[in-house]
């Protein structure tokens, strides 16, 4: 089986990824650290020296490459990789596949990424929480079309990365 979680940065795809990994037993793979691995420089470098196109093209090849493999795992994507080309797709035509949607509200993302914003790059040079708030708004106007087409939506609100976990866990029995 292949778990993969999708939702917007901060929403808790990797802290809830490691742990729904443990209890089930499976590997937790992180999208973003597999490109790195293939192409030996960090997210922000590849970003800065070959554009987002190239970024979005490995994102694609990565992800259509690990759903190819025999392997089983939990894997955490990006905020954006259900949204580019042909990605949704990938992942709802593969077979023994659940996509599970992180759903978090605007204020709770703007929360929790108002003080690790520096880490971001996509928001490091936002200079208020009203303007984090909008970049939010925005993104989620236009990925919630993706987000929703996920087969299981758990709310992350007001719960903990084991409450979040354990929901997944019973919906997928």
């Amino acid at each position: 089986m292949k778990i993969i979680l999708s939702g917007y940065m901060g929403s808790g795809k990797s802290g809830v990824g490691e742990m729904l990994g443990a209890k089930m037993k499976l590997p937790f793979l992180d999208l973003d650290d597999e490109i790195v691995k293939v192409e030996q420089r960090d997210i922000p470098k590849i970003f800065a020296d070959s554009g987002e196109i190239y970024f979005r093209r490995k994102e694609t090849e990565i992800l259509s490459a690990l759903l190819d493999s025999t392997q089983d795992f939990v894997l955490s994507l990006g905020g954006g990789t259900p949204c580019y080309g042909n990605n949704l797709d990938l992942m709802r035509n593969n077979k023994n596949t659940s996509l599970v949607y992180l759903k978090t509200s605007l204020e709770e993302l703007k929360r929790r990424l108002w003080e690790g914003r520096f880490s971001r790059p996509l928001i490091s040079h936002l200079e208020t929480p009203e303007v984090l708030e909008d970049f939010i708004r925005k993104h989620l106007f236009e990925r919630t079309y993706y987000y929703n087409q996920s087969d299981i939506i758990v709310a992350t609100d007001d719960k903990t990365i084991e409450e979040v976990s354990d929901d997944i866990i019973f919906r997928l029995e």
